[in-house]
């Protein structure tokens, strides 16, 4: 072998980035901040009176006054609204300010290099104008490429849409208050309707019904505010993102049970995945897959990635760059350490959530001082006759799973379902054969509860659903999971069971501890008051019982800025923040039959909790 053939490969030389290249992020962040310069001087402009009349008096008279700078309140909130929009690198934001500002940009060189009588050109203030407000084009221009984030291709035609329906509806709401607080007479349908359209749009009424038309002030201003809440529901509309993919197809869902049987051990999460709820990103090579939900903006993941762990990279990069695409903001909730290392390569920033609760069976054990008050309860709970089975649910019969199905509905506490991370979000479906359902009879053989586990690997189960009669015996549940601790090893072959999620678990841990600080102690105060209607310390105390394993689970996220939005989906995808819809109050559910093909969600679900 030669000596050279021995020398390391050369490493090429990066490429070179033109110096156009290197200044366009600089552009268009440029625009931005141009942007919120301007809401910022037009809010100023609306709580200071004279700083307002000056705008005013120099808009009106011989001067220009830059792009988007009027003094107005609508003004300031579209100026935010397109900040917002362009530091999303939205394409449509773009389009929107190269049309608007190109045209006051022209109109402004006409006005200085065409003589008229107003002359215009004879006062600085006016070219101090036209150059801020050509700068502001250069940076657009010059940042073009910047600007790639796809919008959803309805928008433009909902955005029409919104906007005519909103004055339909606005301008007969007008007519009627106009009709009943009217104190002129001779006014028509027509006039009072043309009068609150006019009211909306420009803030002033026509002149043409003013002789016919006198209302109170209280009805203008309500008026008003209806055509100022139609402006930002246009807004919001023409620039929200896509809202992507909703369910899985059955083609995308095969994949993800072959990589689940292959490395479906790996995470006890893992199963979850397979939520016909959720969108799908396979990695180049087909071996890893992150799968994800589209909730207000955010592009959110769940648990790790399925599949081999040197194939998640491919699948982590083309989610973000589908994120990027479509303006959502990445997150991750649920992920384990190990994900979260990977993810964390990609750009992502990590905050522990909590502890998942793990417990292996050849570990657990009922015996000595610290388990004395559990082995209490579940002889308490035995002593009164209670039992229980333990099957798959392809063992079930489908008349008893009929029957499970319905008590299951019975018992759930509300219409909501909750789980997104954590849940299948659907009961009884023929693919979740190897799913484990745990029935609890009490002396007189009356069905009292209910625990469903899905598969974690071949020896391990991930808990996802529990329903119980509120009526039954106290420590019900307890006794169930015992139970299948006790027996899972010889009947099922598990090693492992994950029982519930612990959010903030270190808190309530440490907080309880002597010398924890003040800080700490304020924390945990405040998570056990809403512990009151989420159930934050109960879960935490309902696990730390059986003397798990406590496994952290991670919340990843691209932009500090951006965890408020984050943490408001992840609420709504979990199912604790629920936005009321009218069709959903008529809505009936129907159970999909046990025999069907694996394709839609079921109304079935439930969720670790």
């Amino acid at each position: 072998m030669s000596s050279t053939s021995k020398q390391p490969p050369s490493v090429p030389d990066a490429p070179r980035r033109s110096p156009l290249a290197r200044i366009r992020p600089v552009a268009a962040a440029g625009t931005v901040w141009y942007l919120r310069l301007i809401a910022l001087l037009n809010l100023l402009a609306v709580v200071a009176v004279p700083f307002r009349n000056t705008v005013r008096t120099h808009s009106e008279g011989q001067y220009f006054t830059p792009y988007l700078m009027t003094a107005g309140l609508a003004t300031a909130v579209l100026s935010l609204f397109l900040a917002v929009a362009m530091r999303r690198r939205k394409r449509a934001a773009w389009i929107f300010n190269f049309g608007l500002g190109g045209l006051t940009f022209l109109l402004y060189l006409l006005a200085l290099l065409v003589p008229g009588q107003d002359h215009y050109d004879s006062h600085p203030f006016n070219y101090f104008s036209t150059v801020l407000t050509g700068l502001f084009m250069l940076c657009l221009v010059v940042g073009r490429k910047e600007f790639t984030s796809k919008g959803d291709r309805s928008n433009p035609r909902m955005a029409v849409a919104t906007f005519l329906g909103g004055l339909l509806v606005g301008g007969l709401i007008g007519e009627v208050l106009v009709d009943v607080n009217n104190t002129l007479t001779g006014s028509g349908f027509g006039d009072r309707f043309r009068y609150a359209i006019f009211r909306m749009i420009t803030v002033t009424p026509s002149d043409r019904v003013l002789d016919v038309i006198n209302v109170p002030n209280w009805v203008n201003a309500f008026i008003n505010a209806m055509g100022a809440v139609l402006f930002l529901l246009v807004l919001y509309v023409a620039f929200r993102s896509p809202r992507g993919k909703e369910l899985l197809t059955r083609e995308d869902e095969a994949k993800l049970r072959e990589l689940l049987d292959r490395q479906g051990e790996r995470d006890s999460l893992g199963y979850f995945a397979t939520r016909r709820d959720k969108a799908v990103i396979f990695s180049p090579t087909g071996k890893a897959a992150v799968t994800y939900r589209v909730v207000g903006g955010v592009s959110l993941a769940s648990g790790d990635p399925i599949g081999d762990p040197e194939a998640w990279p491919g699948a982590i990069e083309l989610w973000l760059a589908e994120a990027r695409e479509h303006a959502w903001a990445p997150a991750v909730t649920g992920a384990s350490e190990e994900a979260g290392v990977i993810y964390a390569r990609h750009g992502l920033d990590a905050l522990e959530l909590g502890d998942e609760a793990i417990v292996e069976l050849d570990e657990f054990s009922l015996e000595g001082r610290a388990m004395r008050v559990v082995r209490q309860a579940y002889n308490r709970v035995k002593r009164a006759g209670y039992t229980v089975r333990i099957r798959r649910h392809e063992d079930i019969p489908e008349a008893e799973m009929f029957a499970l199905l319905d008590a299951a509905d019975h018992w759930r506490d509300g219409q909501t379902e909750r789980g997104f991370s954590m849940a299948l979000g659907r009961l009884g479906d023929v693919a979740d054969g190897r799913c484990v359902m745990l029935e609890c009879h009490d002396g007189e053989g009356r069905l009292r509860a209910l625990l469903s586990f899905v598969p974690w690997g071949e020896k391990g189960l991930s808990l996802d659903l529990m329903r119980r009669d509120r009526e039954s015996e106290n420590g019900l549940v307890e006794f169930m999971v015992i139970e299948l601790l006790e027996k899972g090893g010889k009947e099922l072959q598990l090693e492992r069971v994950s029982l519930n999620f612990a959010m903030f678990r270190s808190v309530f841990e440490r907080g309880s501890k002597l010398g924890a600080g003040p800080v700490l102690r304020l924390w945990r105060s405040v998570l056990g008051f809403f512990s009151r209607w989420w159930q934050i310390e109960s879960l935490y105390r309902a696990n730390a019982k059986y003397r798990p394993i406590w496994e952290p689970r991670y919340l990843l996220f691209e932009k500090s800025s951006e965890l408020p939005r984050i943490g408001i989906a992840n609420a709504r995808a979990e199912g604790f923040i629920t936005a009321p819809s009218l069709p959903s109050l008529f809505r009936r559910r129907h159970r999909r039959p046990l025999t069907a093909e694996p394709s839609a969600p079921t109304a079935e679900g439930g969720g670790q909790g």
